[in-house]
């Protein structure tokens, strides 16, 4: 059984579980790919061999993935705040 919200604390809305589980995939994916071009490049693969196919996206998806990840979760966090500090305003 799921304990029931106080009365002071708000609702959790669409956009915040967005957030949550979409930083937290790109998050997840970019840490994925960045394991995967060490485990290729140890295996012998050289830096022409990651320059064909899909090993530019699997590449660059860290270097994209990371900071957008961390700036939703910046962003969740700073929502968070601000819908907890208003409703803790309200009497």
């Amino acid at each position: 059984m799921t304990p029931q919200p106080s009365a002071q604390e708000p609702p959790v809305r669409g956009i915040d579980r967005f957030l949550t589980f979409a930083s937290l995939g790109i998050i997840v994916v970019s840490v994925v790919c960045f394991f995967v071009i060490l485990i290729a490049s140890a295996s012998g693969m050289n830096a022409a061999q990651l320059g064909e196919g899909a090993w530019p996206i699997v590449s660059w998806f860290p270097m994209i993935g990371l900071p957008v990840g961390f700036l939703m979760m910046l962003a969740l966090v700073i929502m968070t705040m601000i819908r907890k500090g208003r409703a803790a305003k309200r009497p």
